[in-house]
């Protein structure tokens, strides 16, 4: 594991507190898994926790924007989204099939009651925290 720097902007602290009791341990889990991630991820030495678009997002120099969210208007789904226009969501579906459920070409959907398969959640965000690195390679080196 690696020494990494986490760099927090203070609002994230207020937007975690704003999520409704039950979905609080989702959304703790999901950013636990990202820093866990980058912390193994020895070519991660630093991170960026801020809000984009009001959800928390999560930024690495050589990597592609991770955000998670919770929405009132899909109560009973959380979310961890990647950028549209990258490869990671189509690669992800193309390698993983229907282990995740996916929103277009933006995220990845769970819901409130599934177990997150977090071996292959966390294969996922290192491939977005390295995306610059990896996306010429064929399945961006998932398989």
């Amino acid at each position: 594991m690696n020494e990494l720097k986490i760099r927090t902007d203070p609002r994230v602290a207020g937007k975690f507190a704003a999520y409704p009791k039950e979905i609080q341990p989702k959304i703790d889990f999901l950013r636990s898994l990202i820093v866990e991630t980058a912390k193994e991820n020895d070519s991660v030495l630093a991170l960026e926790e801020t809000l984009k678009w009001g959800e928390p997002s999560y930024l690495a120099k050589k990597g592609s924007t991770i955000r998670i969210d919770w929405k009132p208007k899909t109560p009973n789904q959380y979310a961890i989204y990647f950028k549209c226009t990258s490869k990671l969501v189509a690669t992800f579906r193309e390698v993983y099939g229907d282990t995740f459920n996916y929103e277009k070409n933006r995220a990845i959907l769970f819901g409130l009651e599934e177990e997150v398969p977090k071996d292959t959640l966390k294969t996922c965000i290192a491939a977005a925290l390295n995306y610059h690195s990896l996306k010429e390679l064929p399945q961006l080196g998932l398989k």
